[in-house]
């Protein structure tokens, strides 16, 4: 099992280490987390989690590590871990708006760099994962694959299209939770009590999205077994396009994917 440092443990770093752990991907003692603030990993030290505030001691005892910090705290983290970096090690940004190139430029052009956008699910071990690189071998991206398979379903894509997987599947669970959430303020304009209403709201989205994911059909196909001829499905779905549902969930990823493109700046 390799040995891997997660730099900047927060919420996406502290859920995939729980999860590669978890899933006999590696072992707690083999994952070396670091923040600046210990407290905040004292749980995680007592389930044998390697714990520091050392960055750059943390790298040295890798062969592979994860960045998982903030992109305008990225610069500042490569500058500090330079020196520790060797040509056999793998790394995984998991930065959004920040170029496989982009990390490569500060450590060194023969370092392999892999992208990873997971999204908040990762904490259930349900994210949509998307991975790219433009220069990492198939054995290390098959490798960062089944890292992230632990905590959730995983898609290679291109890496040109990594903004675009930051809006739809990242920014993307905000704008489905959106919807659940009006879904359920229309259940109480209709009668019921709002924690009916969002318990209701919530069972009927996640069977919408396992239908999808078990019958592997397309959403048109689903909405045709549930709509009749002067049907209330039908009219109900009619006053939403109308009112512009889906242009504006449309509008809203496109807008999302242009400003996750911003985020990292070399200032």
């Amino acid at each position: 099992m390799k040995k891997i440092a997660i730099i900047g443990s927060g919420n996406i770093g502290l859920s995939l280490a729980r999860g590669l752990v978890k899933a006999n991907y590696a072992v707690a003692s083999g994952i070396t987390l670091t923040r600046r603030n210990l407290n905040h990993l004292s749980a995680y030290a007592e389930e044998g989690f390697n714990v520091s505030s050392d960055n750059a001691a943390a790298v040295s005892n890798a062969e592979v590590v994860i960045l998982a910090v903030l992109p305008q705290q990225l610069n500042n983290v490569l500058e500090d871990i330079i020196p520790q970096v060797r040509p056999d090690h793998v790394f995984i940004s998991v930065i959004s708006g920040v170029s496989c190139a982009a990390v490569r430029e500060q450590l060194g052009t023969s370092v392999q760099v892999v992208r990873a956008m997971p999204n908040t699910a990762i904490a259930i071990g349900q994210s949509m994962t998307c991975i790219a690189s433009d220069n990492a071998s198939a054995e290390n991206i098959a490798d960062v694959m089944r890292m992230f398979e632990t905590v959730g379903a995983v898609v290679k894509i291109n890496e040109e299209l990594m903004t675009s997987a930051t809006a739809l599947c990242a920014c993307g669970t905000a704008f489905f939770l959106r919807a659940i959430r009006a879904a359920s303020q229309g259940g109480v304009e209709i009668g019921f009590h709002a924690d009916e209403a969002l318990k209701m709201a919530v069972q009927t989205a996640k069977g919408a999205a396992d239908l999808l994911l078990l019958h592997q059909s397309h959403p048109e196909s689903e909405i045709d077994k549930v709509t009749s001829p002067k049907g209330c499905t039908i009219a109900g779905l009619n006053e939403m396009e109308h009112n512009g549902f889906s242009s504006s969930l449309i509008k809203g990823i496109k807008l999302s994917a242009d400003k996750a493109g911003s985020l990292y700046t070399k200032e």
